[in-house]
């Protein structure tokens, strides 16, 4: 028999689990819905314990820890403390918190993570339509809406704002993720993001760990009971799809890049390196500016890798100034960091004699793109275009936490008439794809100019991917768009 500890996210009691609890009960095994202490003074610490002296009392051999959004907190803190007496735990809808993490930085409110960093003060659960600030309510009855108005109860300040702590034993014990893509991303987006290198999604590869989706908002418990309690007792059981990634594997370390530049003189100078074209008199430059989270360890840095070192040269070979970067946007808190270092390496590269001042570019990949937001919300006068390669143009569904200040879909509408050079990937993630879409509405809104270089059968990250014809030629359309603008 396995016993399942169910812990919901913040402003909820066991009442939240109410029809999952029953199906499980119906198929032979416990569930122990939880109602954590709701005093103001409770703590997340207060929650742990709570688990702890639950765990000590159930009899079940298998005790299944599931942990709903700030659920996880309490949970993991729990696991790591009775590793001995449990068999799996189980993320829904939640982040991967790791030790001394806050539940505060997975609050998508913006307001209540400001409000919270100085006040104490139990926060006020949300109502009706204000639901949707802390998870999709895509799913979800009105009846099911009502009843979390009704039910639902202030969140303890400390809970959110305490730190995990965290010795490793609970990330070493089996678990499972259960996505719900109407929320937030899919086994597709996990995948990515584990190849990507950021330490906390390396642990997600192999055989410990297991996935599925449900095509739900962020309450599956209330908009899908019986497909949550299904793929409880199939977590329970080992079920679940594998991520299998090879160590060290990179998108942007794979293969070769898909041109064939010649290699040019390089200098490295802090985080920049410049590739130099064969040219006399200052020259105009294009700065390219990595995507992420990228693991602050991983070798090679981008620069490094074949894809910045072909792009570099490919530009300068053209007869510009090719300028590969470095900088800090090592997880989803860091873009401010990462802006501040583009910033730099921009007037960096603009007072070397060698570059043209007033003919820069900048060209963004990937998640990298939505620190286009600045550039695009006050371009200055020398910056005389900017490109972008399948980029995420505005936090996809569960990123919230990035500040708000990165938006380049609302940042477009004070760009003028400054044009940008937009290369889309037909086989784009569709929650990437989705920002790029809204991206051009707005584009198209204000007028502002964008020119797109369409690769149908490209898929993110495709200059590494095995290049064809199209690929190929997409690249070369990009380059030859975004220097004819340099020198105009």
């Amino acid at each position: 028999m396995t016993a399942f500890v169910l812990v919901g996210g913040p402003f909820t009691g066991g009442w939240l689990w109410d029809e999952v609890a029953g199906r499980l009960r119906a198929t032979g095994e416990e569930a122990w819905p939880v109602t954590l202490d709701g005093d103001p003074g409770a703590g997340l610490e207060t929650h742990a314990g709570e688990l702890l002296r639950l765990l000590d009392g159930i009899e079940a051999p298998q005790v299944v820890l599931v942990g709903h959004d700030y659920g996880i907190h309490p949970v993991l803190a729990a696991a790591d403390r009775r590793p001995e007496r449990v068999s799996r735990v189980v993320y829904v809808a939640a982040g991967l918190p790791q030790d001394g993490d806050p539940a505060v930085l997975l609050v998508r409110d913006e307001t209540v993570r400001n409000r919270l960093a100085h006040d104490d003060a139990p926060v006020p659960h949300p109502r009706g339509r204000a639901w949707e600030q802390w998870g999709s309510t895509d799913g979800l009855s009105a009846a099911a809406l009502a009843r979390l108005d009704r039910l639902a109860r202030p969140q303890p300040a400390g809970t959110l704002t305490e730190p995990l702590r965290l010795t490793g034993a609970a990330h070493r014990l089996p678990a499972t993720g259960v996505l719900c893509t109407g929320d937030g991303p899919g086994i597709d987006m996990v995948e990515m993001l584990v190849r990507s290198g950021p330490p906390q999604f390396k642990q997600l590869a192999g055989s410990r760990v297991s996935f599925f989706e449900l095509p739900t908002g962020h309450w599956p418990m209330l908009s899908c009971p019986d497909d949550l309690a299904e793929v409880l007792l199939r977590a329970a059981a080992g079920e679940g799809h594998h991520i299998d990634v090879p160590d060290g594997e990179c998108p942007e370390d794979l293969g070769t890049f898909l041109l064939d530049p010649p290699e040019v003189p390089r200098e490295r100078t802090g985080r920049i390196d410049l590739h130099l074209p064969a040219a006399d008199g200052p020259r105009p430059a294009v700065l390219f500016v990595h995507g992420g989270p990228i693991d602050a360890a991983r070798r090679p840095t981008p620069r490094d890798t074949s894809f910045y070192l072909g792009y570099g040269r490919y530009a300068a070979s053209l007869g510009a100034v090719g300028v590969t970067l470095d900088h800090r946007l090592h997880s989803l808190a860091d873009y401010a960091k990462a802006a501040e270092d583009v910033a730099e390496a921009v007037e960096q590269v603009r007072a070397d004699p060698r570059v043209d001042p007033d003919r820069i570019a900048l060209w963004f990949f990937s998640a990298g793109g939505l620190l286009s937001a600045d550039w695009l919300a006050a371009p200055p006068p020398w910056l005389r275009c900017l490109a972008m390669t399948y980029p995420v143009l505005a936090p996809p569904s569960g990123w919230e936490t990035v500040d708000a200040r990165f938006r380049p879909v609302a940042a477009v509408r004070g760009a003028g008439r400054l044009e940008t050079v937009l290369t889309r990937a037909g086989l784009e993630h569709p929650s990437f794809a989705v920002t790029v879409e809204r991206f051009l509405d707005a584009a198209d809104e204000c007028g502002a100019p964008v020119e797109i270089v369409d690769v149908p059968h490209g898929r993110h990250g495709f200059e590494t991917l095995g290049g064809t014809e199209e690929s190929r030629a997409a690249v070369e359309r990009a380059m030859t768009a975004v220097l004819r603008r340099l020198d105009s």
